[in-house]
């Protein structure tokens, strides 16, 4: 999309599903070109990531600091390894951090970037972001989603949650940008390869299917609403083609006409333009 005049966020996916998720937020560059970042999650490679901002004119230094929003593996691999090199603040709950202390690939780095959110609280960040999280229902520890305000826009992040919540209704409401998660086709999924535990798992604890997400659209979706992202895609038991018509069914029975709201499914394993939001 094109750039729509001062203020923009910048909004590019570096990957999304269980090969690895990572996203970035970013500010409009000042008049000296400078600006102020975030990562949600990072469970892709800091080297992969520095070349693809590279690649858009991005620099990695520019980060302010890394939300997580649970502790698997497809979102915090290469965490350990930003704390190590960049020492960037790391913001999620009290909870999440005591996970992250005690887990494998982030226990030797992560205590000197430690940063607590409080519950129910707007954290500043950078003098640039304020970042609220909210609780999901997933089978981790803990899983949160994020509301991230940037002047006047407010871009919200839910991913790997099994049901929607009146509080992520609620944040999605107010949001110019959503990304959501649209995980699996029903249909694909139950007469599909997975073993029965892990289908179950799946339908009970895990993950958003298309249709889900699409009632949920329904829900949420309000005339401000300018950008929605679909993440989190299965590579076994969805297709990007599903998912977007059935997200823009949803948005087409509330009578949305079409192209007034960008919608994309976001790459697995690759990442997108980098979009202004």
């Amino acid at each position: 999309m094109s750039r729509r005049g001062i203020g923009i966020m910048e909004f590019l996916s570096f990957s999304s599903g269980s090969c690895g998720n990572c996203y970035y937020i970013g500010t409009d560059p000042d008049v000296f070109g400078r600006r102020k970042a975030l990562l949600i999650d990072a469970g892709v490679s800091m080297r992969r990531v520095k070349k693809i901002m590279t690649d858009n004119k991005l620099n990695i230094n520019e980060l302010c600091g890394i939300l997580v929003t649970h502790e698997h593996l497809d979102h915090i691999r290469f965490l350990g390894t930003y704390c190590k090199y960049l020492s960037v603040k790391v913001f999620t709950t009290k909870k999440l951090h005591g996970v992250l202390a005690a887990h494998t690939f982030t226990r030797d780095h992560i205590a000197s970037c430690r940063a607590v959110m409080g519950e129910g609280e707007w954290v500043d960040i950078a003098d640039a972001f304020k970042v609220k999280y909210f609780v999901v229902p997933h089978d981790a520890t803990q899983t949160v989603g994020y509301a991230v305000r940037c002047e006047d826009r407010l871009f919200v992040l839910m991913t790997d949650l099994d049901h929607m919540t009146e509080e992520a209704l609620s944040f999605a409401r107010m949001a110019d940008t959503v990304v959501i998660e649209s995980n699996y086709d029903y249909n694909m999924l139950v007469n599909g390869p997975y073993t029965p535990e892990l289908k179950a798992r799946i339908l009970n604890e895990g993950h958003l299917c298309n249709e889900e997400t699409a009632q949920a659209i329904r829900q949420f979706y309000h005339p401000g609403l300018r950008n929605l992202f679909l993440c989190h895609l299965s590579a076994n038991n969805n297709t990007p083609a599903l998912a977007y018509n059935s997200a823009l069914a949803a948005l087409e029975d509330l009578g949305v006409e079409r192209g007034s709201v960008h919608l994309r499914a976001l790459e697995r394993g690759s990442a997108s333009p980098l979009i202004y939001l």
